[in-house]
């Protein structure tokens, strides 16, 4: 709470400062509509440019929907694989990104304007990017995740806020529903000639859909944007929030499918995080050069009740920068970030969630610097791409308790890659690229426990093909991609009171199918549909053999009929899953599929003034959701989590 005032009024005193004269609350016609510091076409121009998978999901695609997690955003995002396990909790994964890890995050670049979430070691609580203050969220996929420094198999995900010029006056969001869920979100924006400055207030809370789920939290996001001249403009951002989330736990396979409601209470189980984010960005426009420079710093706690009482406190802090020139046909871009990090670990004896006897102290750093660039040429309709990017990182632990021990450990990876584009017209894109990507491991992989433990960086080579655009009344975005994997970082849980463990697996082969095809039947009509083919397993493994990997479905299929205009529309939805996924290495326990069926509704009232409904698995089906991987499964094991139970929410958005 200290955190999200200290930011407010940090704010409003650069508010006050910049603008001494807030006469009027919407700019002028004539002035540009500014994005964090980028025009919106600047972002989708960068989509355009990447000869891989990416695209733009704006606050509009979601905006009937009670969006609580990131799930409910990029739910029709190609290739995005975000399943809810309770609450905000999400397994986040592209390409099989972090595809065992069933906690916090791994293997993508998570950002929100353009600084990443992820910590100096790239472990990350996407919990912290809320969906419902963004103002779009740009989805990079593999290589082109190079545009924000991404060098991992994943890419990189940015979520974008507003400010005073993309979201003017003040704007209200007021929902509920089941599970006594409330939530609420007031925002205010302002912009005359010399800046702009927009805030957010947010909170919400329940008792979850699980016994042992409740959550609530409180969130501020605001910036500040001062056009120092016309040629430069510096922009500064402030997010705090307090989260706290009981956690309801894994259960065996029986009782998802009898008793889903079912929560643990052993241990009282939580992660509790308070989070304060300051940064800069400082952009300089020079004839066909553009400049952004910046600096950042992100302090947060967790408390973190599990199988011990986990504290954190961490201090990350940064700069970065990019350069883009232009030239004719040809166009360089080249850029770089430094992060650092510190983190305070203990962990003590749970008693019942509580802090028990000391049982783990250490003092760990951490740095990550990436630094890349990314040349293109153009011939005609063809673009011509190379680039790369070298990440140095260095991990090292000062363990206090129960005994001095000091381990250190560094990498060094380059990653290049090759892309081919192909616009044979304004609105219609194919491409080709062949690229290395890399990731390093963080604490949560080499301090197993206690002492380190020697993994290794993960690499992969990854072809992919595909394209985007529109012909006739269909939109299309596809990727077909194949990528061989050395070193993957997997895991497994050991058992009920021990953390998961992490191993090198010699080699792994991801492929798939990323595509999404939205129809425009009529102007009253509309079929969005999104589908996965995730074909992941181990290649000639001396214990696994030609296993499939568990954890994500082999296939996975989402679609949205939304029938009516922009006064209102109702949507029903559907997510299928054909045959479920494996739920161990050993490949002896597989899942069966199923089908969810869902409904939005929205309707304006007056100009304004919108009311929406989001109801979810109306069949109130029982099935798993997420598992956490184990080495050989047994449906007694407590591993499944289930999937959402029905649930209906509804709201009221206003704008003045």
């Amino acid at each position: 709470m200290k955190l999200i005032f200290a930011a407010g009024a940090s704010l409003g005193a650069l508010v006050a400062a910049g603008h001494p004269a807030a006469a009027q609350t919407r700019a002028p016609d004539d002035e540009p509509i500014l994005v964090t510091g980028e025009r919106m076409v600047d972002a989708d121009r960068e989509v355009a440019q990447r000869p891989g998978g990416a695209d733009l999901v704006t606050a509009e695609d979601y905006r009937d929907r009670a969006a609580v997690s990131l799930r409910d955003a990029l739910a029709f995002s190609p290739g995005v694989y975000a399943q809810p396990r309770f609450g905000q909790e999400v397994r986040l994964s592209i390409r099989g990104s972090g595809l065992s890890r069933g906690f916090h995050m791994r293997g993508l670049t998570l950002l929100q304007d353009g600084i990443p979430i992820n910590l100096a070691d790239d472990n990350g609580d996407f919990q912290e990017l809320d969906p419902a203050v963004l103002h779009h969220i740009e989805v990079y996929r593999g290589a082109s995740g190079l545009r924000f420094g991404g060098s991992t198999l994943g890419g990189a995900i940015n979520g974008v806020t507003p400010t005073g010029r993309s979201s003017p006056g003040v704007t209200a969001r007021l929902d509920g529903g089941s599970f006594d869920t409330v939530r609420a979100l007031a925002s205010a924006g302002y912009a005359d000639s010399r800046g702009d400055a927009w805030f957010a207030l947010s909170a919400d809370r329940s008792d979850g859909e699980r016994e042992h789920a409740q959550r609530h939290s409180l969130r501020f996001h605001g910036n500040v944007g001062l056009r120092l001249t016309p040629l430069v403009e510096t922009r500064f951002y402030a997010s705090a929030q307090t989260i706290d989330q009981a956690l309801p736990g894994a259960l065996p396979l029986a009782v998802v499918r009898t008793r889903p409601k079912t929560g643990i209470f052993a241990g009282d189980q939580a992660r509790d995080i308070e989070s304060l984010r300051l940064q800069n960005r400082t952009t300089f426009t020079i004839g066909g050069t553009v400049v952004d420079v910046g600096a950042f710093l992100n302090a947060k706690a967790l408390h973190h009740p599990i199988f011990q009482v986990v504290d954190q406190q961490s201090t990350d802090y940064g700069a970065y920068s990019r350069l883009a020139w232009e030239l004719g046909p040809l166009a360089l871009v080249t850029g770089g970030t430094a992060r650092f990090g510190t983190v305070d670990s203990r962990r003590s004896v749970n008693l019942n969630g509580k802090r028990g006897a000391l049982t783990f102290q250490a003092d760990q750093e951490a740095r990550t610097i990436d630094v890349y660039a990314e040349a293109r040429y153009r011939i005609g309709a063809v673009s011509l791409i190379a680039g790369g990017i070298y990440t140095d990182g260095m991990r090292a632990q000062h363990q206090l308790v129960p005994t001095g021990v000091r381990a250190r450990a560094e990498f060094g990876q380059f990653s290049p890659r090759l892309g081919l584009l192909w616009d044979p017209r304004g609105n219609l894109q194919f491409y080709a690229n062949y690229s290395r990507s890399h990731e390093l491991p963080g604490f949560i992989e080499l301090a197993q426990v206690a002492s380190f433990v020697p993994v290794e960086a993960q690499r992969a080579h990854t072809a992919e093909v595909g394209g985007r655009g529109r012909i006739g009344i269909a939109t299309f975005d596809l990727s077909l991609y194949r990528a061989r994997l050395r070193g993957e970082m997997l895991q497994f849980t050991v058992g009920p009171d021990i953390p998961a463990s992490t191993f090198n697996a010699d080699r792994t082969l991801h492929q798939g199918i990323e595509a999404a095809l939205t129809l425009h039947l009529a102007s009253w009509a509309r079929l969005r549909q999104a589908y996965q083919l995730n074909d992941f397993r181990f290649r000639d493994d001396r214990q696994f053999g030609e296993n499939r990997l568990p954890v994500i479905p082999r296939h996975l299929y989402r679609a949205e009929l939304r029938l009516g205009g922009d006064g209102f529309h109702v949507a029903p939805t559907l997510e299928w899953v054909p045959e479920g996924p494996w739920a161990d290495y050993a490949n002896t326990l597989k899942l069966g599929g199923d089908a969810l069926l869902g409904l939005t509704a929205e309707a304006a009232l007056r100009d304004g003034l919108t009311l929406f409904l989001d109801a979810r698995n109306l069949g109130n089906r029982k099935a798993v959701g997420d598992i956490s991987a184990v080495v050989k499964a047994d449906a007694a094991a407590a591993i499944f989590y289930p999937v959402e139970r029905r649930a209906a929410f509804a709201g009221v958005r206003a704008r003045f």
